[in-house]
């Protein structure tokens, strides 16, 4: 599972790990927070209403091309993440993970990726509170009475961002960042991902901004691997140590 903040962030930041999950015969997801709406880049839209309907096809299109197995945007308000009540957007993020059932999940580092996007923090926090919370039966217990059971994924990891360029920052390279701990080389994936970032047409001015940085970095996704099952931490690949869950697959 990968926990984003709009539509585009599964594609330019995840788009790689994603696919890589897939060739490895995973079911994957992305839990998108937001629609989008409140987007500097708006393309042709007329309104917010319009704007988050079209995001909201756009997102579909990229995971598709991205091979995702269940993609799914929530309710949440683009750009008020930081306003809204946390533990509301960690509660319909434990659902969804009890509903799921992701082995590992993936999200933004706590800096907020390239552009220290707040709603990337949020998601980051969010997402980090919901993987440890999920699995007690003493959070959002009302979940269990509705068919769901307490499920604790097996690994977290946070994206290390490739660089920093945060919107009319003095001094962006003082900016503390996630450090690595896995670092996957995606360039056979490099093609594709460019593919689903294109499918964002709306966010078409985005792209022209961060090309450059794009075709540097997107062959290489960092990863931090925050959380753990396993008591051995050293960390060669996204599923090392992961059991399979008997529950999800019925063996």
């Amino acid at each position: 599972m990968c926990v984003t903040a709009h539509p585009d962030d599964e594609s330019a930041a995840f788009g790689g790990a994603l696919m890589w999950a897939r060739d490895q015969g995973a079911d994957t997801s992305v839990v998108c927070l937001t629609d989008g709406q409140a987007a500097t880049f708006r393309g042709d839209s007329n309104g917010n209403e319009e704007l988050a309907a079209v995001r909201r096809k756009e997102f579909l299109a990229a995971c598709e091309v991205l091979g995702v197995t269940h993609p799914e945007v929530l309710h949440f308000q683009d750009g008020k993440l930081a306003e809204t009540s946390f533990s509301e957007i960690v509660e319909s993020l434990v659902e969804c993970i009890r509903r799921l059932r992701p082995q590992v999940l993936i999200t933004f580092g706590t800096e907020g990726g390239p552009n220290l996007h707040r709603d990337h923090t949020m998601a980051s926090l969010a997402a980090t509170a919901a993987f440890h919370w999920a699995g007690s039966e003493a959070s959002f217990s009302t979940q269990l009475t509705n068919g769901l059971t307490s499920y604790a994924p097996q690994k977290l990891y946070l994206l290390q961002p490739p660089f920093v360029a945060p919107y009319r920052a003095a001094n962006p390279e003082l900016t503390p960042t996630t450090t690595c701990s896995l670092n996957m080389n995606l360039s056979a994936y490099m093609d594709r991902k460019l593919k689903a970032f294109l499918m964002h047409a709306t966010q078409m001015a985005v792209l022209e901004r961060v090309r450059g940085a794009f075709d540097k970095f997107a062959g290489c996704e960092c990863y931090l691997l925050a959380a753990s099952k396993s008591a051995d931490r050293i960390d060669g690949a996204l599923f090392d140590g992961v059991s399979v869950d008997h529950a999800v697959s019925g063996e």
